[in-house]
């Protein structure tokens, strides 16, 4: 099993696709940091030597920021928007979509499940 910036990557996967599984690198950046280390992409993780795995920590732990140190700089972001009262934070506290999505419908990712408004239907007439 190997152990890049903190995440056990899954052995059996090639190693472009295992590398995703890290917090911060996509497929494009995957293929980057596989491209200066000049390792084959389709190599499966378990045939890495130490060597390889080696030079795939220093170049992520060198040129790009992931997992915890990433995910601290976006939650930072985010409290500095809702902190100098911007559109783009109100929406973020108001758990609403940020970047100018309807909300007339869809939405529901973000809103939460859908509350039914009560009294909406009209009362069957009663016998009396």
């Amino acid at each position: 099993m190997a152990r890049i910036s903190g995440v056990v990557i899954p052995n059996e996967k090639q190693i472009q696709i295992a590398l995703t599984y890290i917090y911060g690198i996509g497929p494009k950046f995957a293929r980057d940091i596989l491209a200066a280390a000049k390792i084959e992409p389709t190599t499966r993780v378990k045939d890495l030597t130490e060597a390889e795995e080696q030079r795939l920590r220093e170049i992520i732990d060198a040129d790009y920021t992931t997992e915890g140190d990433l995910q601290r700089l976006v939650t930072n972001n985010i409290k500095r928007l809702k902190d100098v009262n911007a559109y783009r934070g109100l929406r973020h506290k108001a758990g609403l979509p940020v970047n100018g999505q309807r909300t007339r419908t869809n939405a529901r990712t973000r809103k939460g499940k859908a509350v039914a408004v009560g009294g909406t239907q009209k009362k069957a007439a009663s016998k009396t």
